[in-house]
C-alpha cells in the first residue's frame, strides 16, 4: 500500500478509536469541560450529527445508534471505496 493509503488508513483507523471513545464516555460519568472530552465530541459530532435523525431510538429509552451507523459505514464503505480508488490509481502509474 502506498504512503497516501497508509495514511489513510491510520486516520479512519484513529477516526474509529474516537467513535468507541465517545461510546464508552456515554456511559460515564465525565466533566464535559475537560479538553480531552471535548476533543472527543467536537470530532465525532459533524460525523454523527446527520445519522441521528435516521437512528431510531430504540423502544423510548434514548439509546442512540448514530455512532454504531457511522462505525459500519466506515469499515464496510468508506474503507473498500477508499482501497479501491488507491488501487485503481496504483495501476495507473
Amino acid at each position: 500500500m502506498s504512503i497516501i493509503g497508509n495514511i489513510i488508513d491510520t486516520a479512519l483507523y484513529v477516526l474509529q478509536l474516537l467513535i468507541f471513545a465517545r461510546i464508552i464516555l456515554s456511559f460515564i460519568p465525565h466533566d464535559p469541560n475537560n479538553s480531552i472530552f471535548r476533543f472527543i465530541y467536537e470530532t465525532t459530532e459533524p460525523m454523527l450529527r446527520p445519522f441521528r435523525r435516521f437512528s431510531l431510538s430504540a423502544g423510548g429509552f434514548g439509546i442512540d445508534f448514530s455512532p454504531l451507523i457511522v462505525l459500519f459505514l466506515l469499515q464496510y464503505l468508506v474503507r473498500p471505496v477508499i482501497y479501491g480508488l488507491i488501487g485503481l490509481v496504483g495501476r495507473m502509474f
